[in-house]
């Protein structure tokens, strides 16, 4: 993979309409774009976040970068967060969602690496619609996936913010990955729950594609996205990174799109 290949990205954030702390973090680097979403209030969810931001700065200027690195800077936050509650035990409890994408070099040719652990999410714009490429990890996905509630009544039910994994915990979660092939007319939202939970995923594709085609910029698109999540209601702190393939050609490549069981384990 050529050295000087850099992914564009832009990020927003804004605390929402309810909450008082912005517990949310993202990270712009030419080689990935994450989203942290920090949990615990008065237990400091957004030191967990920030920690989390951390770890993967470590990966700025890493040439060139693997999908190894990206899941081993999920277990370095994993393990900052422990050590940083384990020192303040006022601090006990935090934790936070991870979820990005990454530029990775897979035999020989630039790949996009999707990571996630929570329910923070990844979505792929295509023709208007969204696409979520991840999985969340929460009550309310596993009782969508048994088929008990809908995804409609997954939205408003009562669990709805119950995340099943999230870094914080000991043992560390396990992270799912996606390998995807680089196409030249890329498009991804990488976001918390707080734009996915009052924004509908043909919503969030059509500002996302509709913005662009407009001539918007990447950092307008991403402004256009948390403005109309916290219109919505902005019941939560809300963030988004809008992130486009490099510019230049890519080479094709056969890859899966499934779950990597070998970096991940697959996901729950």
């Amino acid at each position: 993979m050529s050295a000087d290949l850099q992914l564009r990205a832009a990020a927003a954030t804004h605390v929402g309409n309810v909450r008082s702390i912005n517990e949310d973090a993202s990270l712009v680097l030419p080689e990935l774009a994450i989203v942290a979403d920090g949990m615990g209030g008065h237990a400091c969810g957004d030191v967990a976040s920030a920690l989390t931001v951390a770890a993967f700065a470590d990966l700025a200027g890493r040439r060139p970068l693997r999908a190894e690195d990206v899941v081993n800077a999920v277990a370095r936050a994993n393990g900052s967060i422990l050590d940083e509650a384990d020192a303040h035990p006022a601090k006990a409890g935090m934790g936070t969602t991870v979820t990005g994408i990454a530029l990775v070099e897979q035999g020989g040719s630039p790949h996009w690496l999707v990571i996630n652990v929570g329910d923070s999410r990844v979505y792929r714009i295509a023709a208007g619609g969204a696409a979520q490429l991840t999985v969340d990890h929460s009550e309310v996905a596993e009782l969508v996936a048994a088929g008990q509630i809908t995804p409609a009544q997954a939205r408003v039910h009562p669990l709805r913010n119950i995340v099943t994994r999230s870094l914080g915990t000991e043992p560390g979660p396990v992270v799912d990955t996606w390998l995807v092939p680089v196409a030249p007319d890329d498009l991804f939202v990488v976001c918390s729950d707080g734009l996915s939970g009052e924004l509908e995923d043909e919503v969030i594709g059509e500002l996302a594609a509709g913005s662009l085609t407009d001539g918007a910029s990447l950092e307008e698109v991403a402004q256009r996205l948390v403005a109309a999540a916290v219109d919505h209601g902005g019941r939560d702190n809300v963030t988004a990174v809008v992130v486009a393939a490099p510019r230049g050609p890519a080479r094709d490549a056969e890859v899966t799109t499934q779950p990597r069981s070998e970096l991940s384990g697959g996901p729950a």
